[in-house]
């Protein structure tokens, strides 16, 4: 017959550093901001982040050269315009590196164990939704600064001007790395499998651009020019331009524009919308995964 020993060692309160709610969230942020671009794991995950931003980069350095070679203005592409120029781009990026952020957990059901610690639901969300579209606006912002950066070191002319333009095309960078953000995460959210994820966020873009694009053609062919700019408000793309275009002065790259002032502040507002509109759907969605 065995005899068992308790020993009373008793229980501590812990008395080190609490870190509090700022560095969980800082935390959480960093660790989804370089899950975007596959690091901390395996190298198959870096090849499509950093294939893609390699491609976004090409166009401009491409623009750079011809400028500095021709000397004339019109080799620089835009920096309002990048963007939308490659907006195919941007879009496979997001539809693969969405899902990597906003659905492996569901998938795992890992999602428990986040809220098990101290960890607030909309803080989680708001970490998740701010990395991806840092990773977004990186991936924008970092080519149309190398062209506003070669344009001057190839002398283009009236520097205050460009400087404007650029600082205009980031604000546009940002909006652009909001809106597609919301989207793809609240698609990709609802898609745990990553290859459904993928090919749903493509989906939705797609399906958008084309029936714009094909409203805004029957329009332009019965000019109703009014109704071919108010229709581009469906795709996010021409939504953030319709906002460059009426309130930061940019040049269109867009078919059809909404009119006015009106269009711009209705495009900003709609915008606004996505974004909270996104953040209150992920809320619900973590948040019912986090009791399964």
């Amino acid at each position: 017959m065995s005899i068992s020993t308790i020993h009373d060692i008793g229980y501590r309160h812990y008395e080190g550093r609490r870190s509090g709610r700022a560095y969980v969230l800082r935390s959480l942020y960093v660790h989804n901001l370089r899950a975007a671009f596959g690091l901390g794991r395996p190298a198959r995950a870096k090849i499509m982040p950093f294939l893609v931003a390699a491609l976004m980069l090409l166009p401009a350095i491409g623009s750079v050269a011809a400028f500095a070679v021709t000397d004339q203005e019109d080799a620089l592409i835009r920096y309002a315009s990048y963007a939308n120029i490659m907006q195919v781009i941007v879009a496979i990026f997001l539809a693969t590196q969405a899902p990597v952020l906003a659905s492996r957990e569901i998938r795992f059901h890992v999602i428990p164990l986040y809220f098990s610690r101290p960890v607030g639901h909309l803080d989680f969300v708001l970490a998740k939704a701010a990395a991806l579209a840092t990773a977004l606006f990186a991936l924008m912002a970092v080519p149309v600064t190398v062209l506003y950066v070669g344009g001057l070191v190839a002398k283009a002319p009236d520097s205050g001007e460009q400087l404007l333009r650029y600082l205009g095309a980031l604000v546009g960078c940002v909006l652009y790395a909001l809106v597609l953000s919301a989207i793809g995460m609240v698609v990709a959210a609802f898609t745990p499998r990553r290859g459904f994820g993928v090919a749903a966020v493509i989906a939705v873009f797609m399906l958008s651009t084309a029936f714009v694009g094909a409203v805004q053609g029957i329009a332009e062919a019965n000019t109703n020019f009014t109704l071919q700019g108010w229709i581009g408000l469906g795709t996010p793309f021409n939504l953030v331009d319709i906002v460059q275009v009426r309130l930061l002065g940019a040049r269109s790259s867009s078919p059809g524009i909404a009119p006015g002032v009106a269009g711009g502040v209705v495009a900003l507002a709609e915008c606004a919308v996505i974004v909270v509109g996104s953040v209150a759907v992920l809320y619900r969605r973590f948040r019912k995964a986090g009791l399964s």
